[in-house]
């Protein structure tokens, strides 16, 4: 058996801006093992929360460090790797992780969600993001993904550092252009707001009425993470009994222990791989969620295909899925991962279903 890190760059055919900062492009990295003529991948990389942050570097460092130890177990039994990834952070445990279940699902000629007994008709269709920038510039960015692709569903980015007034303007505008096209199409398009933890409970409170009035269908991590899980938790407690629309939380949830704790104040949480650490706690988090109660989105950063295409394995038990970093990249070194309308469709392929595109050359 062998294992394998390499860097890859992605870059953004429309960099993004959220209330922390802008992306325009990105270095990733890609973890291989190799055995039995098979090969599994994982991506991996740095991000950051407001609250946690992981660099690059850092994580290349971990896997680096641990890919001896990797070389000296047998794929065929993931449950043998446990001790290891316990002892990373999630980014370079989500690599691992991936590549594991990329290889095992080949190992045994199956796409994941056949595996795990899912139904992939029943994905539903994914959002659209729009960044924060000037009202012309975000109504223009909403028109070329319409170019691109239906677009029923609408997440925009709000939480400007330009206050709540710039907030304000350019929700009207998006709703407006929402309304505009919906009668023109004679097809509902929904509207979701994340502002990234931008706002105070204050600034929450007073939007929640615009937020409803513009029919805004859920509300996505307004408040700052915590770490302090007491203060984060009673955050989402103050607000939610007030919230008119689906409460949802994202870097305020990482883990299954975030999860159990956030469950009696919102509605629903956000599951991003590099967060859980991969498929396999995404896919406990998300049995549970089912069983107190929580609708799931699951989300992305700056992700190829490759990390997208894992995600949506997991599709049919996501009522709210943001999956589209890939459709707004130049240069994915990945395929695999089809689109339907609006609707991202799992790979019938064994495993992930993802394989490299060809001329891609490694960093």
């Amino acid at each position: 058996m062998g294992w394998a890190l390499t860097r890859f760059s992605l870059t953004k055919a429309v960099p993004l801006t959220i209330s922390r900062g802008t992306t325009a492009d990105v270095v990733r990295l890609e973890l291989r093992v190799e055995r039995d003529g098979l090969v599994g991948r994982g991506e991996a990389g740095g991000f950051e929360t407001g609250h946690r942050a992981f660099a690059l570097e850092a994580v290349e460092q971990e896997l680096l460090a641990l890919l001896p130890q990797l070389e000296a177990l047998d794929p065929n039994h993931p449950q043998r790797f446990e001790p290891l990834l316990n002892a990373l952070s999630p980014p370079a445990r989500c690599a691992i992780d991936l590549a594991l279940w990329d290889w095992y699902g080949q190992r045994l000629g199956h796409p994941l969600w056949r595996l795990w007994g899912l139904d992939p008709a029943e994905g539903v269709a994914t959002s659209i993001t729009l960044g924060l920038a000037s009202e012309d510039a975000v109504l223009d960015r909403l028109e070329r993904w319409w170019t691109q692709l239906p677009a029923t569903r609408v997440k925009l980015k709000l939480g400007s550092p330009d206050g709540l007034d710039h907030d304000l303007s350019l929700l009207k505008a998006v709703a407006q252009a929402i309304t505009d096209r919906s009668q023109r199409q004679g097809v509902a398009v929904e509207l979701q707001v994340d502002a990234n933890g931008g706002w105070t409970l204050d600034q929450t409170r007073r939007m929640l009425e615009a937020l409803a009035v513009h029919q805004v269908v859920l509300l996505e991590q307004p408040l700052a993470p915590d770490l302090d899980p007491t203060q984060d938790t009673a955050g989402f407690a103050a607000l939610h009994p007030h919230c008119p629309m689906a409460l949802v939380a994202d870097e305020s949830c990482w883990d299954l222990e975030d999860l159990l704790r956030l469950a009696p104040v919102v509605d629903g949480v956000n599951l991003k791989l590099l967060k859980t650490g991969g498929l396999s706690q995404a896919l406990l988090m998300a049995h549970v969620a089912q069983k107190k109660g929580l609708d799931l989105m699951v989300g992305c950063y700056s992700d190829s295909s490759l990390l997208n295409g894992a995600a949506a394995q997991m599709l049919p038990l996501i009522r709210w899925p943001d999956l589209d970093s890939h459709l707004n990249l130049v240069d994915d070194p990945f395929v695999g991962l089809k689109l339907k309308d609006d609707r991202l469709r799992p790979s019938a392929m064994a495993g992930l279903g993802i394989r490299q595109a060809g001329g891609t050359a490694a960093l």
